[in-house]
């Protein structure tokens, strides 16, 4: 039998960056090109299926999230990785905040940050949105705006912003995790 841990288990206690300005720890649910929708379970800690997406779309790079980091929608910060080979649940890859997508869902701020992998030599030329192919940007658009149209929710795309509107909101999730932590302890 085992014991019931927090939530905040191991992925949880990696650090929000690598203390490199806009370079952030990414914990990878869904790999590139999947369909499942996988989370760490906020009992267990492990890696879970929550779903198989009702629609044909495929997440276009590696999705996942920032530890330390608590967002608008009361989960850890969503962000996701430009790659070209998917890597696997659970990685951790260090990244590079190049933009960041702003959406509502079911009504609340769910925004996404957008990063490449902060040591590959195939994305070291992406360091701001601009740099970023358009076409992805607007495949990542539309993906965020419809993959969940047959589960009859609705979604707006309230647009891109900046990397460095992306490094602020990470450190607006950072405090609001600290701040969330400081009244448990209360």
């Amino acid at each position: 039998m085992f014991a019931r841990r927090d939530y905040i288990r191991d992925y949880m206690m990696i650090p929000p960056g690598t203390g490199e300005a806009a370079v952030v720890n990414v914990i990878v649910e869904i790999p590139k090109g999947k369909r499942n929708k996988f989370e760490v379970d906020k009992v267990t800690g492990l890696i879970k299926l929550d779903r198989y997406l009702y629609s044909s779309a495929v997440y276009p790079g590696d999705y996942g999230f920032i530890p330390q980091t608590l967002a608008e929608d009361g989960d850890p910060l969503d962000a996701l990785v430009m790659v070209n080979e998917a890597t696997f649940s659970g990685c951790l890859i260090e990244a590079r905040v190049v933009g960041i997508f702003r959406m509502k869902d079911k009504g609340a701020n769910d925004f996404k940050v957008l990063a490449v992998p902060h040591k590959d030599p195939l994305f070291a030329h992406i360091k701001k949105l601009e740099d970023v192919p358009v076409h992805f940007a607007r495949e990542v658009e539309f993906f965020f705006t419809t993959y969940k149209q047959l589960e009859g929710v609705s979604v707006e795309a309230l647009g891109w912003a900046s990397g460095e509107e992306g490094t602020a909101e990470v450190r607006s999730s950072v405090d609001r995790f600290r701040s969330s932590l400081g009244s448990v302890r209360d």
